[in-house]
């Protein structure tokens, strides 16, 4: 992180400006500024970040890594070649006497010479050349490029382009030729010479790309003390297709790690899925072969933690074969159980007409009833029958358990009784349990009213030392604090001679209080507390 001149910060201050660098490293905020208003990398050193005090540098910069002292006079700009500036129409005296230029002397002339100069004749004067000066600094003046116009390299790409699309186009006919002479002397040949002709036959297409010239060539040196022989390796990647970071150029989009050229989301998510050719690297993780390893691994993760002697690492094909029978058991189980249900309660799915009495709920039964609902002709329907046990009365109970529900509790309606087994008393019995209820209430709430607040007693504080006390002596919290004092005076005296008095009184009436305070301000050795008690 760039930093100002070094200045002196507290602990705290230190560790609040090493939280916001790593909280800059991380992502989770905004980089520094400088005074350009430039972001500066939080990933620079501070060796290299932080500016020499002689700067007195006030903000953050990285100017100090800069070239801050350049020479004003330096310039990158060069001579114009072939520049003219002006022509005369007659000779000037000290002007060349070869071509009657001003800026040269006939013996640095580079035209031809002539046969009488401009100096008799006072024709063809030549232009005056631009003269330009320039001070270019140590690194301008041996700089062998300097000047130099890059356009001018325009035609040698341009003839060795020519040479490649010429070696391309005979290649392409040689191929083309050979082909036609193979299929005109195949062509009388039964129909296994057929195959081969098909087989023999190459796409134009596929002849122009079988025969580029240097496409995609890396040249490797293996196995030579100087470094080895030349291997040439294709690389595979099509340099057309646009790379995923460039997809979607929002800062808001997926997420690109350039550590492991990685974008685990859909870079364009609202694209139509026909036209995009990329949708990010989840897409692969979630089809294919990879979600049936995916599953695989699951299954052997599972099957170990049930007992299974099975490690996909260890024994891959232990653990596919395992997985294998596992899901054919699966669908036997799945189809079993589909089979018992279906034969259980039908399957309304399939194509078989029901019956009609099932269908319409009619028979062919008829039955008449008389006013009163008693059956006059036929037989009634007969109800169906449950496998427990319907209407059993026990222990002299009219209704059923079950019947009755209080206070989360089921019982029995005659009685309002809870006890399962327990016999009915009828309506006495209800009559007493609320009599009871009663007088249960009445006792709670005369036993309330009758209980009084008890007094605040005042806290004595007992003495703890010694053994030889009254067990009634009471200690006086003033008297105590002053003891406490006391002791802390006598303590520091100890430590310290020089602030012990010269005359000294000493007073050897020893209170409970001070019998207390030495107790408290005791440092026993075998406590592991005691290092902090001071």
């Amino acid at each position: 992180m760039a930093t100002a001149s070094v200045a002196f910060k507290s602990r705290e201050d230190h560790r609040k400006q090493m939280e916001l660098e790593e909280a800059r490293k991380a992502g989770l905020a905004p980089a520094e500024v400088d005074e350009d208003g430039k972001e500066i990398n939080p990933h620079i050193p501070q060796y290299m970040s932080s500016a020499p005090w002689y700067l007195n540098a006030e903000r953050p910069s990285l100017k100090h890594q800069r070239k801050w002292k350049s020479d004003p006079n330096y310039t990158k700009s060069w001579y114009d070649r072939g520049a003219k500036i002006y022509q005369a129409d007659k000779y000037r005296k000290g002007a060349c006497e070869n071509c009657g230029a001003m800026t040269h002397d006939a013996k640095s002339c580079m035209e031809r010479p002539r046969k009488l100069g401009a100096k008799w004749t006072s024709k063809n004067i030549a232009p005056d050349e631009k003269i330009e000066t320039f001070e270019l600094d140590y690194d301008g003046k041996r700089d062998r490029w300097n000047g130099y116009d890059a356009a001018s390299y325009a035609h040698v790409i341009e003839r060795y382009e020519a040479r490649d699309e010429a070696r391309r186009k005979f290649l392409k006919e040689q191929q083309l030729k050979k082909l036609e002479e193979k299929n005109n002397n195949q062509n009388g040949e039964d129909s296994d010479g057929e195959e081969n002709e098909d087989a023999l036959k190459v796409d134009e297409a596929k002849v122009d790309e079988s025969k580029q010239m240097d496409f995609a060539k890396v040249e490797k040196r293996v196995r030579t003390t100087g470094g080895g022989s030349t291997g040439t390796v294709r690389n595979l990647r099509i340099r057309e297709d646009t790379a995923k970071y460039l997809l979607n150029l929002d800062v808001n989009s997926a997420h690109y790690d350039p550590k492991t050229r990685s974008m685990r989301e859909d870079p364009l998510p609202d694209m139509d899925p026909n036209e995009k050719f990329y949708a990010g690297d989840n897409q692969n993780r979630v089809s294919g072969q990879a979600l049936e390893f995916k599953q695989l691994n699951i299954h052997a993760w599972e099957a170990f933690e049930k007992g299974n002697d099975v490690h996909m690492q260890a024994a891959p094909s232990q653990a596919e074969l395992l997985y294998k029978n596992f899901k054919v058991n699966k669908e036997k189980l799945k189809s079993q159980v589909k089979e018992t249900i279906m034969d259980k309660y039908g399957n309304a799915a399939t194509d078989d007409a029901l019956p009609a009495e099932l269908l319409l709920g009619q028979s062919e039964r008829e039955v008449e009833y008389d006013r009163a609902g008693r059956i006059i002709k036929g037989q009634e329907m007969a109800l169906p029958k449950s496998k427990y046990e319907e209407d059993v009365f026990i222990n002299n109970h009219t209704s059923v358990w079950g019947s009755w529900w209080k206070d989360h509790q089921w019982g029995y309606k005659c009685c309002k009784q809870f006890i399962r087994n327990s016999y009915c008393t009828g309506i006495a019995g209800i009559e007493a349990a609320e009599a009871a209820a009663d007088l249960m209430k009445a006792n709670i709430a005369r036993k309330e009213a009758a209980e009084e607040v008890p007094a605040m007693t005042e806290e004595k504080q007992l003495a703890t030392w010694g053994t030889d006390i009254p067990e009634d002596l009471v200690l006086d919290q003033e008297k105590l604090a002053l003891s406490l004092k006391k002791e802390d005076e006598r303590k520091r005296e100890e430590r310290d001679e020089r602030k012990r008095k010269y005359n000294v009184k000493w007073n050897d009436e020893v209170t409970a209080e001070d019998m207390e305070a030495y107790r408290m301000k005791k440092v026993h050795h075998d406590d592991p507390m005691k290092d902090f008690l001071h």
